[in-house]
């Protein structure tokens, strides 16, 4: 149990989703929608670019209970960050907020990190490597596709180059339990997309601890969401 408790807490992840017609960052794991005020301060960059990849200013507001993008400059594009920091398994085989060096006897430790992209508008141009996204998955070529079922490739990138062995699942927030596509050697992975609406899909990686005094690894989690358009009413 204490096992699954500890992959659940690594698995959560961070994506863009409107809420009462604004867009807002969620964090959670699959249908659960988490306190995103008390994590408020673990958001270390909050980026937005137009179609071409083009930098815009954007910023993230706290409201009583929900984190909202300033969407003025109208971007196509946005993304963010959450350094949800240091999390070690004792010799209890509970979980704390801390590194491996601040627990005694400690069994396995890690940073995890959070990573998302949101598509809002379609791009011009295949989307690149953004700044600050360390772990990231990008569509494979400029157009996304316009139907559920249609397929989709999607490239898995850590520090700008293919990420092989990332494990990405193609609906992280309605199916976060789904056996998980691997990455080729190219970092790509091909599926149907799931959903006539909101698609988060996810990926997974683990990477050298920044620390190793702090921890074994670094935990990383990586979504990409886009919405496609359902039809006239």
């Amino acid at each position: 149990m204490a096992a699954w408790i500890a992959s659940l807490a690594q698995a959560h992840g961070i994506w863009f989703a409107q809420r009462s017609g604004e867009l807002a960052l969620i964090y959670g794991h699959g249908g659960e929608d988490l306190d995103m005020i008390k994590r408020y301060d673990k958001v270390t960059r909050i980026s937005a670019f137009d179609a071409t990849g083009g930098p815009l200013k954007t910023t993230l507001r706290k409201t009583d209970h929900l984190a909202l993008v300033d969407m003025s400059a109208k971007p196509a594009i946005i993304a963010a960050v959450l350094d949800n920091g240091y999390w070690t398994k004792g010799p209890d085989d509970k979980w704390v907020n801390k590194g491996k060096d601040e627990v005694p006897g400690a069994k396995v430790s890690g940073r995890y990190i959070k990573y998302t992209v949101f598509l809002k508008e379609p791009l011009s141009k295949p989307l690149g490597a953004l700044p600050g996204q360390v772990l990231q998955i990008l569509p494979v070529g400029a157009k996304l596709p316009h139907h559920m079922n249609d397929a989709m490739t999607v490239r898995v990138l850590f520090n700008g180059k293919p990420a092989p062995g990332a494990k990405v699942i193609r609906d992280y927030v309605t199916d976060p339990d789904q056996k998980p596509m691997i990455a080729g050697k190219d970092g790509t992975v091909t599926f149907r997309v799931r959903n006539q609406g909101l698609n988060v899909v996810g990926a997974s990686f683990e990477a050298p601890a920044d620390d190793p005094v702090k921890a074994t690894k670094n935990g990383l989690y990586a979504t990409l969401a886009f919405v496609l358009q359902h039809g006239p009413e």
